[in-house]
This record gives C-alpha cells, sequence and structure tokens, in this order.
C-alpha cells in the first residue's frame, strides 16, 4: 500500500472520544492542583490556606500561585484578615466557580460516556 493510502486513512474521521476530547475543557480548573482546590471548596463552604495546603498536599508557594489564578478567573474569593495576631487567609468557591466547576464535570462525564461506547 503506497504512502498516500495510509495518509488518507489518517486523516479520516476519528472516534468521538479522541476528537478533541479535551476541546472545550475549562484549562483553568482543569490543572490538577485547581481541580482540587475547586473541589474542595466545593465540599467546603470555606477553607483556610493552611487547610487547603494539608489536604491536597501542596507547598505554599504552589497553593498561592494556583489560587491567586483561580481567584483571577473569578472562581474563588480570597479573604486576608488576622485571627489574633496571627495572618489568615480563607478561600471560597463563588457562585461562577461552582458552574464553572459543574460545567467541567459534566464535559468530563460525556468524555467519559463516549470512550466507554455509551450515548
Amino acid at each position: 500500500m503506497g504512502e498516500p493510502a495510509r495518509k488518507a486513512r489518517r486523516t479520516g474521521p476519528r472516534p468521538a472520544a479522541s476528537r478533541g476530547a479535551a476541546t472545550g475543557l475549562d484549562r483553568v480548573i482543569h490543572e490538577r492542583a485547581r481541580l482540587g482546590i475547586v473541589s474542595a471548596l466545593a465540599a467546603n463552604p470555606v477553607l483556610s490556606f493552611q487547610q487547603l495546603k494539608a489536604l491536597l498536599g501542596l507547598t505554599d508557594g504552589n497553593l498561592a500561585i494556583h489560587a491567586r489564578r483561580l481567584e483571577q478567573a473569578g472562581y474563588v474569593r480570597c479573604a486576608k484578615g488576622f485571627d489574633g495576631r496571627v495572618p489568615r487567609t480563607e478561600y471560597r468557591l463563588t457562585p461562577a466557580g461552582r458552574r464553572a466547576l459543574s460545567a467541567y464535570l459534566e464535559h468530563m462525564e460525556s468524555i467519559i460516556r463516549a470512550a466507554r461506547g455509551g450515548a
């Protein structure tokens, strides 16, 4: 079989599960650490920086960077204050963050269904 025939076969239609499976995924949430943050906040009304850090096993810097990215996207709200003389940072999931997580999970579920051959 010649090269043109093989090339034509490769460029033909691909199954739905592989054709752009990640297309449409919210890239802000899709990153592992950020998905962990929004998932933890979806299950808890408020979590402190230290609680998120311990729960997700992230470093201070890593958590701060990912939380800031979620805050910039409008998915997380950050409140800084003091508990006595100790600084305390708390995070909450915003309504936009809850909607984004829901849409992300629905999209992932559709990819899983397609990969399993379901509708």
